[in-house]
């Protein structure tokens, strides 16, 4: 009897401990601090800093010595060795999981290698080589020797190109906005535009085409620039999407924005607006969602869904077209691990909506993002890093499809 009282009480002094498991996020550990020191099976305990360890998800755990502002850490990097294109493909459904690129960076060739894989990235779109100030710039004068790059690579890989843009308030060429032309010549300008551009493509531009590039401000008003202010919005939009479906008839048409991932005033807008398109029977098949987010305010995978799903209900498809999620530097494994969930929560929305045919990232590496130098204090937003190894950002990219 006393020898199964004293296993008892063994048992009653390890049952604390055996209970005493930090979930996901949950502490772990820290000097000082009488916290968990273990963490349940599908979490592993990283140490932050002296004071703080956390449980963060299986498969961010193993680290890589980065060298910051602060100094030489360890942060997590992705463990993944699914290939995110095929993933996308056989098990999400998607037609394609793509990235931006840009002409500059086609030197790298450490750069070049991770892109031209086709089982990680089946589809390219070029960040500035296709837009008006890049292949227009003298009226009438066109150029496309940075684009035609770009496209040789995506064919030479067997991968889908998309074009980048017809019409944009930003990086048009200075003839345009400083001509001080009537509304009948802008109309012209931008059908000879549009169509020229389009046509050099046709049969090249196996995805789609971004032909109208952000329409409107934040709060849902018309963006104010030459041709929305001389043509307004519906006629300039619909001047730039009957040229392009007239130069490729096989190209699927796109308006991409962004801040329109979740309900609002802007996402309201581009769906009124493609309403009315498709009831005047001007050619429009997608919209493209953007998805510039910020780490730990994305929208849930619920309000995402939902969005998704209205733009859809118009008959249309969807892609998410520039996706990458930033954070306020510097990185620390906490931020790294919210951002792998993060990228989870807009995969896993894509996949669960049939009318979202894709998702392109915009570029694959911290090494080339355009978020430092427009965002000050902010980067680290996209699934590799500067050295190009995966970050756990890939790892969530690979459960949202597949989850």
């Amino acid at each position: 009897m006393l020898k199964h009282l004293a296993s008892l009480a063994t048992v009653l002094v390890l049952l604390p401990a055996a209970m005493a498991q930090s979930s996901v996020w949950g502490q772990c550990g820290g000097l000082g601090i009488g916290a968990d020191t273990t963490c349940t099976p599908d979490s592993v305990c990283v140490v932050q800093n002296p004071y703080y360890s956390q449980c963060l998800p299986n498969g961010s755990a193993t680290t890589t010595a980065v060298t910051t502002t602060t100094g030489t850490v360890a942060l997590p990097t992705g463990t993944s060795t699914a290939k995110s294109n095929t993933v996308a493909k056989t098990l999400g459904g998607k037609k394609y999981f793509g990235s931006a690129t840009d002409n500059p960076e086609l030197n790298d060739t450490a750069y070049v290698a991770t892109l031209s894989d086709n089982t990680l990235f089946g589809q390219i779109t070029p960040g500035n080589s296709m837009k008006w100030d890049a292949t227009e710039p003298s009226r009438g004068v066109f150029t496309f020797a940075a684009g035609d790059a770009v496209a040789a690579l995506a064919k030479k890989n067997g991968q889908l190109l998309r074009g980048h843009n017809c019409v944009w308030y930003n990086q048009l060429a200075s003839w345009v906005t400083a001509g001080n032309f009537n509304a009948s010549t802008l109309t012209s300008i931008l059908q000879t535009h549009c169509g020229t551009v389009v046509s050099h493509y046709a049969g090249q531009m196996k995805d789609s085409w971004d032909v109208v590039n952000e329409p409107f401000n934040d709060d849902g008003t018309v963006r104010s620039f030459v041709f929305s202010d001389a043509l307004g919005l519906t006629s300039y939009v619909t001047t730039a999407l009957v040229a392009a479906r007239a130069a490729d008839p096989a190209a699927k048409l796109y308006i991409n924005d962004y801040n329109i991932d979740s309900a609002g005033a802007k996402a309201t807008a581009m769906i009124n607006l493609v309403t009315s398109l498709k009831a005047a029977g001007t050619p429009i098949d997608g919209v493209g969602i953007q998805g510039h987010l910020i780490v730990g305010e994305v929208p849930s995978k619920a309000a995402l869904i939902a969005n998704y799903e209205a733009f859809t209900a118009l008959g249309i498809e969807i892609a998410i077209t520039e996706l990458d999620i930033r954070m306020t530097l510097p990185e620390t494994p906490a931020l790294l691990a919210q951002q792998q969930t993060d990228y989870n929560t807009v995969i896993s929305a894509c996949k669960a909506v049939a009318g979202c045919v894709g998702v392109t990232i915009w570029d694959y590496t911290d090494k080339y993002s355009w978020i430092p130098g427009v965002f000050t204090g902010q980067g680290a937003a996209l699934p590799w890093d500067d050295n190009l190894i995966r970050k756990p950002a890939y790892d969530g990219i690979i459960a949202g499809f597949t989850n």
